[in-house]
């Protein structure tokens, strides 16, 4: 061996075994944190959700929503794992230059496959590192830069993760091109384009080299090589919070252990709140209180309530700021971003860690106090300023982890979930920690008071008498069977119509009622009611955080359908379409349950309703519902969470007439309308509000029409549209309409006019 090989071979060997000694200890360290958690059943179907990382993983689907991004990461990402056996190889050209792996080392398909990965994984970092660097919040005109979906993202972890792979790529090329010389000058019979097809023109530029300054540069770029790639691992080692760094590998776990097996994402219904891994049953929860009062958490007030998933999900993320950049609360100058709150619990779960683990030991680290050191509150007053939101995030305390202004911004939209590229369960975790905060705490915004006494005592958010559910029927010119006085139960009708809170009591949703109503009588659909029998769902309760009220109105509910024998219910509300259809099951309510506009699309497709042209008069009904040009806001229970986007939208196409226009923002990347979870009741004190941004969007595509498919988009929509005409933003003409009522006034036209309003 030369002086330069025994260098080298004295700086790499000792550099690899300190960094495999180091990455085995993080990994210890990460699992013992984990371990922490509360427990959750993640186990199921495992051929299914083998498949489902195999798809995600190969296929890229997560990441797709960007597709420049997602080629360019698909190139990287699988480079990582292909091109492990060229640091193998630089092992053995540290003592022999001419070293190749044995069977495989001069195999031309060997050779072809690292060569394109090198080169398009090359290619592929530099492209991320040009992505970054365009979005890069110092690049971003808004305020702060927090409009970059990286504001707020640990720079110096990513770019040195960047340059990682970058010099890596680097070094595999021009070892590539130095082997390709090595053969040449040496007479081998492998210096061709069929051994080197990608580098075999860098290998002409090294061909006037004596065969020993080749092997000596070989040498040093494979010695470069794993010195690269080791102090690599040597950082990450020690910097276990290094989303960025650690996803590659913890991306797998999360992706394979995520809620469906299947991989649908993680939205529509909420987990319900779990003790030691079971679901709270409140008809014990005085005995579990009892029993177990020391352990026993309603929601998660601290770090290690939080299930191991939960921990996992905090880890895993890359600080990629998908999430962030989708968020109505982050993108209306509140608080909240969906990334900063993972990162915060990731880094607060870390620094906890060893006290808590000690704890459980019944001791405490070398000079620390465990008890002190796990009293930061999770959720508090951290004195934020709002120009300044990072500072309502703080995993060290001392007043707080995360402000309370952060938690209660959330409209559970889903849009973080949904664009998250290794399935993290944003929402399960938010709800969680406000489950903590209502029922231990009591500490909840104070207008939710008022929604949970209407609730407890009228069973509706508006605090209505259980006798005027049935008002918006009055003076249709049929009659509305309702279940338990016109007919025993609902097996003997097509489907039992649930109406909703606000399909019986708000104004503008009585319309829609109406028009369900009227078209289901055109139609021959047979159909009824509960009248007041129906109760809230228990939606903006559970998304309040109100556990312990969502069950005793649910389980109501539930009591009440099964005895009544439903099986098949239409609904108006997307919030009630979304927890009788997903989390009604969790209580014994199995239910075939479609949104109207479904039902009613299907109906136009069987010729059960014939939409008429509009005539170039105005409609005899009198119903300003008619337009020739439309836009539709995606509901977020609705599509989002329930994948429900082409019916509203065909229906909207079966209107003669009448032109559709797209938002910018639609489908899985629609914006909310600021009334999801439970903020439909709570004022919108920070920054802008969420309603009037989504309304602007609306406006600027010029329709005549805004539809919609909820009752809670409806109100939210109409008054934004009311203030931007009061300032003289918006047309007069411009109308917020429900889907239904757009069809009912299409169906009309050319019939006597019918008493009730469209």
């Amino acid at each position: 061996m030369s002086a330069l090989q025994i260098v080298a071979a004295v700086v790499t060997i000792p550099v690899t075994l300190v960094a495999i000694g180091l990455f085995v200890r993080a990994i210890a360290t990460m699992a013992s944190t984990y371990r922490l958690g509360q427990p959750d059943r993640r186990t199921d179907r495992p051929g299914a959700r083998t498949w489902t990382l195999i798809r995600e993983f190969l296929g890229h689907t997560r990441m797709s929503r960007l597709p420049v991004v997602a080629v360019a990461h698909w190139f990287t990402m699988v480079s990582f794992g292909v091109l492990f056996l060229t640091l193998v190889n630089a092992f053995g050209q540290v003592f022999e230059p001419d070293w190749a792996l044995p069977l495989i080392g001069h195999f031309f398909l060997y050779e072809w496959v690292t060569e394109l990965f090198a080169v398009t994984g090359l290619l592929g970092i530099l492209t991320l590192m040009w992505v970054r660097r365009k979005n890069h919040p110092g690049r971003n005109p808004s305020p702060q830069g927090r409009y970059s979906r990286f504001f707020g993202s640990t720079f110096w972890q990513a770019y040195y993760v960047e340059l990682t792979i970058l010099g890596v790529a680097l070094c595999i090329t021009v070892l590539r091109g130095l082997e390709y010389a090595h053969e040449d000058v040496t007479g081998g019979d492998h210096a061709n384009a069929l051994h080197f097809p990608f580098t075999f023109g860098l290998g002409e530029l090294f061909s006037g080299m004596s065969k020993d300054s080749i092997e000596q540069l070989i040498v040093v770029v494979a010695a470069i090589k794993i010195l690269i790639s080791f102090a690599w691992m040597i950082t990450i080692s020690l910097n276990v919070t290094m989303g960025v760094a650690w996803h590659r590998f913890l991306a797998f776990f999360n992706i394979w252990f995520k809620r469906h097996a299947d991989g649908r994402t993680s939205l529509g219904a909420l987990q319900p709140m779990k003790v030691a891994g079971e679901p709270v049953d409140f008809d014990n929860l005085d005995e579990l209180m009892e029993d177990d009062s020391d352990e026993v958490s309603l929601g998660v007030g601290t770090v290690d309530d939080f299930t191991w998933k939960g921990l996992l999900d905090f880890s895993t993320c890359t600080e990629c700021g998908r999430c962030q950049s989708q968020c109505p609360a982050w993108n209306t100058e509140k608080p909240l971003s969906p990334k900063l709150l993972m990162m915060t619990l990731r880094d607060h779960a870390n620094a906890q860690a060893p006290y808590l683990k000690a704890a459980s030991n019944g001791g405490a680290p070398e000079g620390a106090d465990a008890p002190a050191a796990v009293t930061t509150a999770l959720i508090g007053d951290t004195s934020y300023d709002l120009s300044a939101p990072l500072t309502a995030y703080n995993p060290h305390g001392p007043d707080a982890v995360i402000d309370q202004d952060v938690l209660w911004s959330c409209t559970t939209c889903g849009a973080c979930v949904e664009q998250c590229p290794v399935d993290i369960e944003h929402v399960d975790h938010i709800v969680d920690m406000r489950r903590y905060q209502v029922l231990i705490e009591s500490a909840f915004p104070s207008e939710l008071g008022g929604l949970f006494k209407n609730l407890e005592n009228k069973q509706n958010p508006w605090g209505m008498s259980a006798r005027a559910r049935l008002d918006w029927a009055k003076d249709l010119p049929f009659e509305v069977k309702v279940i338990g006085s016109d007919i025993e139960s609902a097996d003997e009708v097509d489907w039992l119509f649930w109406v909703g809170c606000a399909g019986a009591y708000e104004d503008r949703a009585k319309k829609t009622t109406r028009a369900v109503a009227e078209l289901l009588h055109t139609a021959g659909v047979d159909f009824a009611v509960l009248g007041d029998g129906e109760t809230c769902t228990g939606d903006p309760a559970r998304r309040a955080g109100n556990e312990m009220l969502f069950q005793m109105l649910a389980s109501q509910n539930v009591e009440v359908l099964n005895e009544s024998k439903a099986k098949k219910i239409v609904v108006t509300c997307a919030h009630c379409f979304n927890t009788i259809k997903n989390e009604y099951p969790q209580l014994g309510g199995e239910y075939e349950v479609v949104h109207h506009t479904q039902l009613l699309n299907r109906l136009v497709r069987e010729k059960k309703l014939v939409p008429v042209a509009r005539p170039d008069e105005a409609d005899s009904s009198g119903a300003a519902s008619t337009a020739s040009s439309v836009t539709y806001h995606d509901p977020c229970y609705l599509g989002r969470h329930n994948g429900v986007y082409a019916p509203p939208r065909e229906l909207i196409g079966a209107l003669p007439g009448v032109e559709y226009r797209e938002m910018e923002r639609s489908g899985e990347e629609s914006f909310c309308c600021g009334a999801g979870g439970a903020r439909m009741w709570m004022e919108e004190k920070l920054g802008s509000r969420i309603n009037l941004n989504r309304t602007q969007e609306a406006i600027d595509t010029g329709a005549d029409r805004i539809a919609i498919g909820c009752p809670f988009c409806r109100v939210m929509m109409t008054d934004g549209l009311t203030a931007k005409q009061s300032e003289g933003e918006a047309r007069e003409e411009v109308e917020v309409v429900d889907v239904a009522n757009m069809l009912l006034a299409a169906v009309r036209r050319g019939e006597e006019p019918v008493t009730a309003d469209a």
